[in-house]
């Protein structure tokens, strides 16, 4: 059981980018959308005060709807977090420009009626009336996000990457802090051309997963497919083409001994468009830190076939969704856990954390 519910949700976070980029509005439009260069996040200035406003009522400052706004993350804990995302059109293809605030407000517990629900279960009608009182609850905020790019040297840049044209070039990220665990509905405002647009994301359901490793705890100690275990058939230990040199050791030899870079993702299958990326942005690092630490790269399913389990690796690490990476220091403690996409300046910042003497 709990294999085929890690599955589910896996596969359910991955499908919310790709159905999320297939809505929105057909007349909206960005300028530049192909650019790929990061940018810092805008002052909060340049976005409304949410001070005395509900969230629907920020939203409404807005002229019409905005580009699609798609979360490339769902585990979100109290306190701040690091929330990533997308910026689509209509077309699905790729916004790399856009100015980008959110704001959130918390959804209240959900009043049973007509009895207590199903196990495990609340109130549909309940739940659609808790999150809509949350709109008119006061909005907090703003949280502008910066823009970091995907982008790698050509020689990094794979053919998986390569085929996918409308693939994200950027990923926004911005900090949310959320006070308290719960529920709690997300609001976008972009600007464009000096206009404000509005959308609603996905909730943020904080507390929600509990068995992944977070920073300061030890990484847990998992085996890993090298060359020499797939008898020098890397296909089966990665879907990248070609290959990645992410694969030379098993992290259970080295964890604890030197530094580790542990990322999961898969090329080849990841619906969220963005693991062929990542997985070379790892390339590049590791060309210039491949001496000071192990990049170790690790696939998602069982021989590589989405219709198949999750690999117990993934199950170890408790992932609901892909890409994640771990940087982990010489005693085996996590000092980075990332889930989304990341361009090269936050994974070279990372290993230089932990592979700092």
């Amino acid at each position: 059981m709990r294999l085929r519910l890690m599955k589910r949700s896996l596969a359910c976070a991955l499908a919310a980018t790709v159905f999320l980029a297939g809505c929105g509005d057909s007349n909206t439009s960005t300028s530049g959308a192909n650019t790929a260069e990061g940018r810092p996040a805008p002052p909060k200035s340049d976005f409304p005060s949410p001070e005395g406003r509900s969230l629907i009522e920020v939203v409404k400052l807005a002229v019409g709807p905005a580009p699609v706004v798609s979360p490339a993350a769902m585990v979100f804990y109290k306190g701040e977090n690091r929330y990533p995302f997308g910026v689509f059109h209509s077309d699905h293809t790729a916004v790399s420009d856009a100015q980008v605030a959110l704001y959130i407000a918390k959804v209240p517990p959900v009043k049973e009626d007509n009895g207590p629900p199903e196990e495990g279960k609340r109130p549909k009608g309940a739940v659609a009336r808790a999150r809509t009182e949350a709109l008119d609850a006061p909005a907090v905020g703003p949280f502008p996000a910066a823009i970091e790019s995907l982008a790698t040297q050509p020689a990094f840049h794979a053919q998986t990457s390569s085929t996918d044209a409308d693939a994200p070039q950027v990923v926004y990220v911005t900090k949310l802090d959320f006070p308290s665990d719960g529920e709690w509905v997300i609001a976008a405002l972009v600007k464009e051309d000096g206009e404000l647009r509005s959308t609603l994301l996905p909730s943020a359901v904080v507390g929600q997963f509990s068995g992944i490793p977070r920073v300061g705890e030890k990484a847990p100690l998992i085996h890993t497919p090298t060359v020499e275990d797939a008898g020098g058939d890397l296909s089966e230990i990665t879907t990248r083409v070609p290959p990645d040199t992410q694969n030379r050791v098993d992290f259970a030899d080295v964890v604890g001994k030197e530094p580790v870079v542990l990322l999961f993702a898969t090329p080849q299958f990841c619906q969220s468009r963005v693991c062929g990326p990542v997985v070379d942005v790892a390339e590049q690092v590791k060309e210039a830190y491949g001496d000071k630490a192990a990049f170790i790269h690790m696939e998602i399913f069982e021989d590589n076939d989405p219709g198949k389990d999750t690999r117990p690796q993934v199950q170890a690490y408790g992932l609901p969704t892909e890409p994640w990476f771990f940087a982990i220091d010489r005693q085996g403690v996590v000092q980075t856990a990332l889930e989304g996409a990341f361009g090269v300046d936050r994974l070279t910042q990372a290993v230089q954390e932990v592979t700092a003497e």
